[in-house]
């Protein structure tokens, strides 16, 4: 497919001349790059081409994009970097070609990318180093990722003969036998990929002076194909500048015999053994790591870990042991005071126990999402008293007895959605299962049990904080839309956002009329897919403050204008597939600060200029507000066609004339008067006149044939005449005149250069100056 972009858009005479500074291309099927296929983007700082079929980049294709600075041209099938490519690209400072087929790299392809940051050439067909050495020579490049190249050396003689700029070097996925740094070239390196490089266990390094990288901070030697030997010799050349050490896909023997080692490196604070296969960290294991803040053994086989497998890490802060099989809350965890970060998703606890995070005073995030939890003591989070996020979220939790009494008062987040809560105990809901959270912000109760019956104020007492809560995806219905004895948010003064949409089986049906009484500051109401056929028209009146509401997936059919009265402050409307037959109720809705309007598959043909004129916000008439409102998003715009009038059925909206749907009242009183009084003359004439006529047309003829025979004696003196607007002489004077008259011999004639000063233009310039075209010659 070829591709063409032109700039500045013109459509129905308007013209769109605002810069565009980011230009999303990937996922289609473009196969080449022409020359001016981005002519005019010269404001463009951000190109995406990625994932398309690209081939074929001339040189010259960017050439317009003078302040361009990040550049994605990955997943593509270029072949080939060629001399020129790059060559006005001085302020790109991300470039990414990964994931081409990149044999062949020019000289000069990269000597002009003078702000060049970040290089990404991972997955091409390089197989030696030099054939990027001319970019590793610049003191700017800062990041640099050539993994799954082929590469079977790393040696500082083949980067350069002095020091460089490096700080990331991503050399993963190669099948390298060596890795050899004899110089000090790369003294800023803080970051080394080696994973999965190497071939048959053979991988060599060669660093015969330890301070040659004596500021890397960071190694991942996760998959690497080394003997035991080589990565302890690895780990002790590093033994003082090393941070962080991801040590994944080794296997559980050689985690034993490689961790000591680790923890041996005094300045280590980030350890992960993640995807090893383990299925036990004895209290050896370990020992060592007395340093460390970090600790990831996430996706393992862990089922009991040691009761002092970590109590020799004084300073741990973050311990993640998700995605294991731990069937409880190890024992090993309990006494890590300085813990300030737990995470145990995707394990299979089943309940929590009182003593579980026993002395766990710092923790302030503590993750349990996707266990099997069915039962939680009541004490069980006395001492978290620093809790900030607590996630309890797709586990079977049936209630919330006692849960939260007396404790947690500093807890901003709750995720509680996918549980099974729907019964109502003494101390639960019915008197405030959630009282004591002071603090708390959001609240996520989608995807339980709960219908209408235990939605109610006192489920929410003591909640004054709360801003946000998410009761999708439950079993709340309602009959009718009459008011409510006790209106279930009146106690949540604070409520910024809150979300009901989609509940089961049959939906909502109703929302009754006080429903919202008491959140005079909710911002946003999402309702969508509640099976809703109207609304009560006093449902908003308790959120004069609503600045967003979703109302999408419902069946409406028609709603009233008096709906919006209470709500003029409202900016989003939504309003997706909810069987709307017409939009006339937003005239007179008040809705003067709606800017964005969503009306998707819906039922109706006719979108009035009344209502849209009725929305300010929203600008004047549809078509120029779809495409000039840099405010309004249309989704699909440009798929909208035309069913009536039937002679503009299938035409795109977008391409739509709107002239022609004008009627021109008095053009149409014109025409018929001056048609009735040409009609009344022509008569008139035929029956006075008609010989004076006949006589005119033959003195006419001859006028005509003297002229002729006159023009074929003269020789003309200028091919054209050129008019033109004062503005535009420079470019009649620099362009125009130098391609007409210098390189294809015309002869302008032109009033500031011509005509005679001080006499008429009609004397200065003879009867017979001009012909329209002159052959072989284009304009």
């Amino acid at each position: 497919m070829k591709m063409k972009i032109t700039m500045p858009e013109i459509r129905n005479g308007t013209t769109y001349s605002q810069p565009i500074r980011s230009l999303d291309l990937s996922i289609n099927n473009i196969v080449m790059i022409k020359t001016f296929d981005f002519k005019d983007l010269s404001a463009l700082k951000s190109l995406n081409t990625s994932c398309n079929w690209i081939s074929h980049v001339d040189n010259g294709a960017f050439s317009d994009l003078v302040v361009l600075q990040e550049l994605n041209l990955a997943n593509n099938r270029l072949n080939t970097l060629s001399d020129h490519l790059f060559q006005v690209l001085g302020n790109l400072s991300v470039l990414r070609l990964d994931h081409n087929h990149i044999k062949i790299v020019s000289s000069s392809t990269f000597q002009n990318l003078f702000s060049l940051n970040v290089l990404n050439l991972t997955s091409n067909q390089l197989y030696v180093l030099k054939k990027v050495q001319t970019i590793l020579l610049f003191t700017h490049l800062q990041e640099l990722y050539i993994a799954s190249n082929g590469f079977t050396f790393f040696q500082s003689q083949d980067i350069s003969n002095k020091s460089i700029g490096l700080r990331v070097l991503d050399l993963s996925q190669n099948p390298m036998r060596i890795f050899r740094i004899t110089a000090d070239v790369l003294p800023k390196l803080h970051y080394l990929n080696l994973s999965y490089s190497g071939q048959n266990g053979s991988m060599t390094w060669d660093e015969p002076d330890r301070s040659f990288l004596s500021n890397m901070k960071s190694l991942n030697l996760s998959g690497v194909h080394m003997s035991l030997k080589e990565m302890s010799v690895v780990l002790q050349s590093l033994n003082s500048s090393l941070t962080s050490l991801i040590l994944s896909h080794l296997g559980e023997d050689r985690i034993t015999a490689l961790a000591n080692i680790a923890c041996h490196i005094t300045t280590l604070t980030t350890l992960s053994l993640h995807y090893n296969n383990m299925s036990f960290v004895s209290e050896e294991l370990l020992k060592s790591c007395t340093y460390l803040i970090k600790l990831d053994i996430s996706h393992n086989a862990l089922t009991h870990p040691s009761h002092q497998s970590f109590s020799s890490m004084k300073q741990l802060t973050t311990l993640d042991l998700s995605n294991n099989r731990l069937s409880s809350v190890p024992n090993a965890t309990h006494n890590i005071q300085s813990l300030t970060i737990l995470d145990l998703r995707y394990n299979t606890i089943n309940k929590l126990g009182s003593f579980n995070f026993a002395n766990l005073t710092g923790l302030t995030y503590l993750r349990l999402f996707h266990n099997e939890i069915t039962d939680i003591k009541g004490n069980v989070f006395q001492d978290l008293q620093d809790l900030k996020l607590l996630d309890l979220g797709r586990n079977s939790i049936p209630s919330l007895r006692y849960v939260f009494k007396n404790c947690l008062q500093k807890l901003e987040n709750l995720q509680l959605g996918g549980n099974m809560l729907r019964t109502i105990h003494k101390g639960d809901f019915e008197n405030g299962a959630f009282q004591g959270l002071v603090n708390l912000k959001m609240l996520h109760l989608a995807s339980n049990r709960m219908s209408q019956i235990n939605i109610r104020a006192t489920m929410f007492r003591g909640l004054t904080a709360l801003e946000t809560l998410d009761l999708s995806w439950n079993r709340i219905k309602y009959l009718h839309y009459g008011e409510l004895k006790s209106p279930p948010f009146s106690l949540l003064p604070s409520l910024k956002i809150l979300i009901i949409s989609a509940q089961h089986p049959f939906g909502m049906l109703n929302i009754p009329s006080n429903f919202l009484h008491g959140l005079k500051y909710l911002l946003a109401f999402s309702a969508r897919s509640l099976n809703i056929k109207s609304f009560h028209p006093d449902t908003f009146i308790h959120t004069p403050q609503l600045w967003s509401l979703d109302i999408s997936l419902n069946e409406f059919t028609a709603l009233s204008k008096e709906l919006f009265h209470p709500i003029p402050r409202l900016n989003r409307l939504y309003l997706f597939k909810a069987q709307l037959q017409s939009l006339d109720f937003l005239i007179g809705a008040n809705l003067t600060q709606l800017s964005y309007l969503q009306v998707r598959k819906n039922d109706f043909t006719v979108v009035s200029e009344t209502m849209i004129r009725s929305l300010p916000a929203l600008h004047a008439w549809f078509i120029q507000w779809v495409t000039t409102e840099n405010q309004t998003q249309v989704v699909d715009a440009y798929d909208f066609t035309c069913n009536y009038p039937v002679n503009l059925g299938g035409t795109k909206l977008l391409d739509l004339d709107t002239h022609y749907c004008s009627v021109d009242i008095g053009f149409y009183f014109i025409s018929s008067t001056s048609l009735v009084l040409l009609t009344l003359l022509g008569s008139f004439i035929y029956h006075l006149l008609r010989w004076q006529v006949v006589y005119a047309y033959y003195l006419f003829q001859a006028y005509l044939y003297d002229t002729k025979r006159r023009n074929v004696r003269v020789t003309h003196q200028y091919d054209a005449f050129v008019s033109y607007n004062g503005h535009d002489e420079p470019w009649v004077l620099r362009e125009l005149l130098p391609e007409l008259e210098g390189n294809q011999g015309w002869k302008l004639c032109l009033h500031h250069r011509d005509f005679q000063p001080g006499k008429p233009i009609e004397s200065s310039v003879p009867v017979h100056w001009c012909h329209t075209t002159k052959p072989g010659s284009q304009l």
